[in-house]
């Protein structure tokens, strides 16, 4: 059941939101997604501290490369004394970069948390803003999976963002601080090539570069294609899990069919799907791993070598070339920052493009068919609703009322009837509001909630009292939940209370559509809405839910869609559906940017 409340405007098409084709436009739409997010503000705070950490470290660590040379040089002396003082500086420098570590560790584990919230509270407000959650849930595959998309892509983009993010700062920090060093350690070395010296200043530092720049292009070269393969497996990943969702909400029809061999076989051709993009994920790592390993064996010489010459020449002592071994290092480690990392940076981008293109999806979910005809809804001046040349389209054609002006009194009671695959849930929905395309105008009194049945009532998961007052917050006097139970035949469950449980799944169809009425009778609308929520209930049952009306919602409007009078003598209006399958119907859209297509398509039960 829906309730709406307030003044009912036009449905205005808002603007398109920009693609999400690029990585810049990817940033765009994050950046809307934390413009207004109250975790920002803490987000930067913590930035800044851990940039300060991140700094701090690499003084640190400047000093520490300082102190190789006196340590290696007591070491070559085999000065005793000096030995013992320098292992003394060491464990003060070590004891401090220890407390730095950690600090920036447990910065960066804040900054992720603070990342994910921002995140997830930004796609479930999007998410769950009024009717666009539903127009998602049709508008083809990128609709889907929502829980994945905001719980598990979000997360795992938080924990990638920081990681990546902090790591690339660092290495440039990094590479900042020790460049200096190496290129000072290098100056003023000439190379003897035929009796011709030939100088290259800071030539240490360019023989990093060089060398970490080769390792990134050819990294870049082989891995670039795990992009795409990981955006594959986690789609894959997504089908599966549906998938598995899908069978496991609906098991008692599968057993009662004896229909497990089939869902097995179903759920064994998504396993080998992810199976086969799990493999293609793993080829790849594999070719990766040539290169980086391979360079990481090379490096384990390759600081020693470029140093050699100046060494051999005898420009620094033993200590001087540990300490350009020591700096070399830390330049290369910063420069092979991409190499290290791009399997995380592949997975990244995928998860990023996932991120943005669901967010996207979420706000162009308002814009879909922005060229089509819609239906006006409006708040009446009067106590009264109005159904004013309705006619509703989808893919399947046009749906419209027998009568062009309809308006409907409070106490009236008015059964609009349609043959199968007239529509009819669809008119509910855009009665509702849910299905603005079409054209006419559909007036809600003035200033009155519109209670809303469909014929599978939701109810919240938690305390049967909380599904009674759905969707409100108010706390009803229990003597009002017993009274509203007992009247509809649901005596049973007046001591569950304050029992939490899965009511949808407690419950048989019948005794959920009587809690539904059970939850009128606590919240007394005034106008009542229902879509085929009587059609299949028993004699006992239909006559406990009608007899509500007759007695103690005797003031209430009743506009009941289905497709059968079955009345027992309460309606006393009748309308009927018209359906044209040859009118023009709605068509399919496609969302730009090449990420997804978005077919909208009518629920519209046969």
């Amino acid at each position: 059941m829906k309730n709406q409340t307030g003044k009912r405007k036009k449905d205005r098409t808002p603007a398109a939101p920009p693609e999400v084709s690029n990585i810049w436009q990817q940033f765009e739409m994050m950046r809307h997604a934390f413009a207004a997010s109250p975790v920002l503000k803490p987000i930067l705070w913590l930035t800044t501290g851990s940039f300060a950490v991140i700094v701090a470290t690499a003084i640190g660590q400047v000093v520490l490369n300082r102190w190789y040379r006196p340590f290696f040089d007591a070491i070559e002396r085999r000065d005793i004394n000096s030995f013992f003082y320098q292992l003394m500086l060491f464990v003060a420098i070590a004891g401090v970069l220890l407390v730095f570590n950690v600090g920036q560790q447990w910065l960066n584990q804040i900054v992720r948390l603070k990342l994910r919230e921002g995140l997830t509270l930004d796609l479930i407000n999007e998410w769950m803003r009024p009717r666009r959650a539903f127009r998602l849930a049709n508008a083809g595959t990128i609709g889907v999976n929502p829980d994945q998309r905001m719980q598990e892509d979000a997360g795992h983009l938080a924990d990638l963002t920081t990681g990546l993010g902090f790591g690339l700062v660092q290495s440039s920090i990094m590479l900042i601080s020790f460049v200096g060093v190496l290129w000072s350690l290098s100056a003023g070395f000439a190379f003897d090539i035929g009796g011709q010296k030939l100088e290259i200043p800071g030539y240490m530092v360019w023989a990093a570069i060089l060398y970490a720049g080769s390792a990134s292009w050819l990294s870049w070269l082989v891995g670039r294609r795990m992009i795409v393969l990981n955006g594959e497996r986690y789609a894959r990943e997504a089908d599966l899990r549906f998938s598995m969702m899908h069978a496991n909400e609906h098991i008692d029809g599968i057993s009662l069919a004896g229909g497990e061999a089939g869902e097995r076989r179903r759920l064994q051709l998504d396993l080998a799907s992810v199976l086969v993009a799990t493999r293609n994920i793993f080829r790849a790592e594999i070719n990766l791993a040539w290169v980086q390993d391979g360079y990481g064996w090379v490096t384990v010489v390759a600081p020693i070598l470029v140093a050699a010459p100046v060494y051999f020449a005898g420009n620094i002592s033993f200590g001087g070339l540990m300490m350009a071994v020591g700096a070399f290092n830390q330049v290369h480690s910063s420069l092979k920052w991409f190499v290290a990392n791009v399997s995380a940076i592949t997975d990244w981008r995928a998860t990023l493009l996932r991120v943005a293109a669901f967010r996207r999806a979420l706000v162009a979910a308002d814009t879909l068919h922005g060229d089509e005809k819609r239906i006006e809804f409006v708040e009446n001046d009067r106590d009264v609703m109005t159904l004013d040349n309705l006619e509703v389209v989808s893919p399947s054609g046009r749906t419209s009322l027998a009568e062009s002006r309809i308006e409907i009194a409070p106490g009236q009671r008015v059964n609009i009837i349609g043959d199968p695959h007239a529509g009819k849930t669809l008119l509910f929905r855009a009665v509702a509001g849910l299905w603005p395309w079409g054209s006419g105008r559909v007036g809600m009194p003035a200033g009155e909630a519109v209670a809303f049945i469909p014929r599978a009532p939701y109810f919240p998961r938690g305390r049967l009292r909380d599904a009674l007052a759905y969707p409100h917050a108010d706390e009803f006097a229990d003597s009002v939940l017993v009274s509203a139970l007992s009247k509809v035949g649901l005596d049973h469950l007046a001591t569950s209370l304050n029992r939490e449980a899965r009511w949808e799944r407690e419950l048989g169809e019948d005794d959920q559509r009587l809690l539904a009425f059970a939850r009128l009778l606590v919240q007394k609308p005034r106008w009542v809405v229902i879509d085929e929520a009587l059609e299949s209930m028993d004699s006992d049952a239909l006559k406990r839910a009608l007899s509500i009306f007759e007695v103690d919602l005797r003031e209430t409007a009743v506009i009941k869609i289905g497709r059968t009078p079955r009345n027992g003598g309460l309606f006393s209006r009748v309308i009927r559906i018209v359906k044209d399958a040859d009118a023009p119907a709605l068509k399919p859209v496609r969302l730009g940017g090449g990420v997804a297509e978005l077919e909208l398509a009518a629920r519209s039960a046969p």
